[in-house]
């Protein structure tokens, strides 16, 4: 899916500027070397019309400042400081969609030289209207890539780190070329990880399961948030590993995420999941989300950050 509608404004390097004027040079050091990392955030504009909520905002910024120390920055922000400059660009753009956000920290020195220190740090984010990233409304057509996600002491999937995410592609490049959707990907000892950009979750006989966040997957906001669900609803969760046959078996499997949201699987590997429709469980953890989304359920009301843009 391509996005070309960006908001007009962005913070940028400080401030706040027209979205046309945040701009980099092409020898900057993450653009030569991958040295950043980035946040998915998401607004849904409230049941009342009145402002977009902004989903867990503070543990957004906090991932994303634990990415920027993986990569020896030094950035001037706490977890809420860097929430308020978000919150300072959302009531100057005053979205009346629900909106995607896309903040990045990055080494911005024109250094030709791959390494971390001795490097200017710099934050931006900027903003645009997104619906479904995936397509919701149906089961997903997945298929397990050749390409093996990367392992901790390598290039480590809990830091959403920019340069990681070209064995993502790789990833999804070759699920698309063969007609599916999305890629499921397995890690060096075999095991099942995650999607390209996505957590995994199965259903077995009832029982949630996923895999633990020791399993190279990024630590994902989403994937908190479905377990709490979980916990709510009174279901039994499992963190462990999950072996690729499995897969096949489940009576459900989705993915969750800032951008997928809770997306069913309907196949994998050509292999029909379940009975081929939605599943009770993942359905039912999509409408609560929602529910929070919006702003219409007092559980888990501190989830989001209501931004009046009226």
């Amino acid at each position: 899916m391509a996005f070309s509608e960006q908001m007009e404004y962005a913070y940028f390097e400080g401030k706040i500027v027209p979205f046309a004027e945040a701009k980099i040079s092409i020898g900057t050091h993450v653009v030569q070397y991958g040295t950043g990392a980035f946040a998915g955030i998401r607004a849904y504009v409230s049941a009342d019309g009145q402002a977009v909520n902004i989903v867990r905002l503070k543990d957004h910024c906090t991932r994303l400042l634990r990415s920027s120390k993986i990569l020896r920055m030094d950035l001037p922000f706490t977890p809420d400081t860097l929430g308020e400059a978000i919150i300072e660009l959302t009531r100057k753009n005053a979205p009346k969609t629900d909106t995607y956000y896309r903040p990045f920290v990055y080494k911005a020195s024109v250094e030709l030289t791959p390494r971390l220190t001795g490097l200017k740090d710099e934050f931006a984010c900027y903003m645009l209207p997104m619906g479904d990233y995936l397509d919701t409304t149906r089961g997903m057509n997945m298929m397990v890539t050749s390409w093996t996600r990367t392992e901790d002491n390598m290039i480590p999937s809990r830091g959403k780190i920019t340069g990681s995410y070209i064995n993502a592609s790789f990833a999804k490049d070759q699920a698309m070329s063969y007609g599916a959707d999305d890629a499921i990907m397995l890690n060096s000892r075999g095991k099942v990880a995650e999607g390209s950009a996505a957590n995994l979750f199965i259903v077995r006989d009832g029982v949630l399961i996923t895999a633990p966040v020791t399993g190279d997957i990024l630590e994902g906001i989403t994937r908190r948030s479905v377990l709490a669900l979980a916990q709510d609803l009174g279901l039994q969760v499992e963190q462990r590993e999950i072996d690729r046959s499995e897969l096949y078996i489940a009576d459900e499997v989705f993915f969750c995420g800032t951008g997928v949201q809770v997306a069913w699987v309907g196949t994998i590997d050509g292999r029909t999941i379940g009975d081929g429709q939605r599943g009770q469980i993942s359905k039912q953890l999509y409408d609560e989300l929602f529910k929070i989304f919006r702003g219409e359920a007092s559980d888990h009301s501190d989830w989001v950050t209501r931004v009046e843009v009226s």
